[in-house]
C-alpha cells in the first residue's frame, strides 16, 4: 500500500494510491482507517509530504563508500544528528538556496516512518512499530557544514528535507532496495540499501534507547557515495525502489522568504 498525503477542493486530506488514482480514507494512519468512496486522478491532487514529525533524525556516514569519499572514519556506532522539521518539503516542492555562493549538495537517502511510540526496543521487534518508508533528500550546505563542523544547521535551512511522494507501507525487506539520485535526468548516485552499516533494526532500536519514537517521527538511514552539488535551475529526483520517485526544482531563495 502506498499512503498519500494531498490536497485537493481545498482541504488537506490522507489517501491510498490505487491504479493511478487517489482514494481517499477516513481515519489515522497510525491506527485504522477505511477507504471512504471519494477519489481523484494522482495527477490532479497536490502531493504534500507525506509526514508532520515530532523529530526528524538523520543518520551519517552510514555507507562505507560515502564515509570514505568524504575521508571519515567508519563508524562504530550510529552517527546521530537531527534535522528540523520545519525544513520539511514535499513531492514537487522547490528546494530554496539561501546563500547563492555557498556549495550545496544533495543527499539520496531511505527514510523509516514509525507507527507507535517505540522505547527500548529490541532489533528483532523493529518492524512492529515501522508505518513504512518514504524518499528523502538530506540536502546539505557544505559552506556551513565545514565552517561549524556540525551538521545540523547546515542541514536544518528551510526546505532542505525533501520527503516523499508516499509511504510505502507494504515493503517486505527494506534493507535490499535499490537507491539512486538523478540530477536534470543524469544519475548520481545508485547504490543498495543492502550497503548500509547499520541496517534498519539496528538504527531503530538503537535510537529508541536514546529518546522515544512517536507516531509519525522519520529517520533517515544515510546516504550512499555519489554526493555533489546541486544549483539553482536543476532538477533532483530521489528514486527508491517499490517507493517511487521525490523529485525536487532548485531555486535561489528571495530575499525576505
Amino acid at each position: 500500500m502506498k499512503i498519500v498525503h494531498f490536497r485537493a477542493d481545498n482541504r488537506d486530506s490522507w489517501g491510498v494510491v490505487e491504479h493511478g488514482r487517489v482514494v481517499e480514507i477516513a481515519g489515522s494512519i497510525y491506527a485504522e482507517f477505511e477507504q471512504t468512496d471519494r477519489s481523484y486522478p494522482l495527477e490532479a491532487v497536490k502531493v504534500l509530504a507525506p509526514v508532520n514529525p515530532s523529530k526528524l533524525i538523520a543518520v551519517g556516514l552510514n555507507y562505507v563508500d560515502h564515509a570514505r569519499e568524504t575521508g571519515n572514519a567508519i563508524p562504530q556506532v550510529p552517527f546521530i544528528f537531527m534535522k528540523a522539521p520545519s525544513a520539511i518539503i514535499g513531492h514537487g516542492d522547490p528546494i530554496l538556496i539561501p546563500f547563492a555562493e555557498d556549495e550545496v549538495h544533495f543527499e539520496a537517502e531511505l527514510a523509516v516512518v514509525m507507527k507507535k511510540r517505540a522505547k527500548n526496543l529490541d532489533p528483532q521487534e523493529v518492524y512492529d512499530y515501522v508505518l513504512g518508508y518514504t524518499c528523502a533528500n538530506d540536502v546539505s550546505d557544505r559552506t556551513i557544514q565545514r565552517a561549524d563542523r556540525c551538521p545540523t544547521r547546515a542541514k536544518s535551512l528551510d526546505t532542505f528535507a525533501p520527503l516523499g511522494p508516499f509511504i510505502a507501507t507494504d515493503i517486505a525487506d527494506p534493507d535490499h532496495l535499490t537507491t539512486e539520485c538523478l540530477v536534470n535526468g543524469e544519475i548520481r548516485q545508485s547504490s543498495n540499501t543492502s550497503q548500509l552499516i547499520f541496517n534498519i533494526p539496528t538504527l531503530v532500536a538503537f535510537l529508541s534507547r536514546m529518546m522515544t519514537l512517536l507516531p509519525g517521527d522519520a529517520i533517515m538511514t544515510g546516504t550512499p557515495a555519489g554526493v555533489g552539488p546541486i544549483r539553482p535551475g536543476d532538477v533532483v529526483e530521489v528514486r527508491i525502489e517499490g517507493i517511487g520517485t521525490l523529485r525536487n526544482p532548485v531555486s535561489l531563495a528571495t530575499r525576505g522568504g
